[in-house]
């Protein structure tokens, strides 16, 4: 019998399909959840070719349910000719009923905000990883900025002491 060692199983598409990088440059991130998405068949086929875009998207509370609204998914070029599909509409997410009572109530009275953070595949599943955030302020944004800049110097500088030595 041969072993079968080493041969990892191919992930369905890779990890990630798509990053909000833009979410972690505007919001301090508190604490994440992983959601589920309910989706259409053309839908996923459409993330399998990473076709996605989640830079302008954003979590909105309606009827006690969290939705997806502004996720840019590009039908493909083989779509269905009788399927009207709307690369923009609102997309349900799913959740355990507890994650959704406790982000509803801290949007509601703590005055924070859910924003998508990255769209992946997990078992074979489309998830979305989505923050409880509260905003950041302009001084934020440059402090931050700084930092990363002094990180990004500080490498440099030893990379460039440990070639000389």
């Amino acid at each position: 019998m041969a072993s079968k060692k080493g041969k990892a199983k191919p992930k369905a598409g890779g990890s990630s399909i798509s990053k909000n990088k833009k979410a972690r440059h505007d919001y301090f991130i508190e604490e994440e959840f992983e959601a589920g998405l309910a989706l259409e068949g053309w839908e996923v086929k459409s993330l399998r070719e990473g076709r996605t875009q989640l830079k302008e998207s954003y979590v909105i509370v309606r009827h006690g349910e969290l939705w997806l609204f502004g996720c840019h998914l590009a039908p493909l070029k083989s779509a269905s000719t009788h399927k009207s599909t709307d690369p923009t509409r609102t997309r349900k997410l799913l959740l355990h009923k507890r994650e959704i009572s406790q982000l509803i109530g801290s949007v509601e009275r703590k005055g924070y905000t859910v924003v998508p953070l990255e769209l992946y595949w997990n078992k074979g599943r489309a998830k979305l990883r989505i923050g409880l955030a509260k905003g950041k302020k302009q001084h934020d944004k440059r402090a931050d900025l700084k930092a990363k800049d002094w990180e990004r110097e500080s490498r440099r500088l030893i990379k460039d002491l440990g070639h000389r030595g």
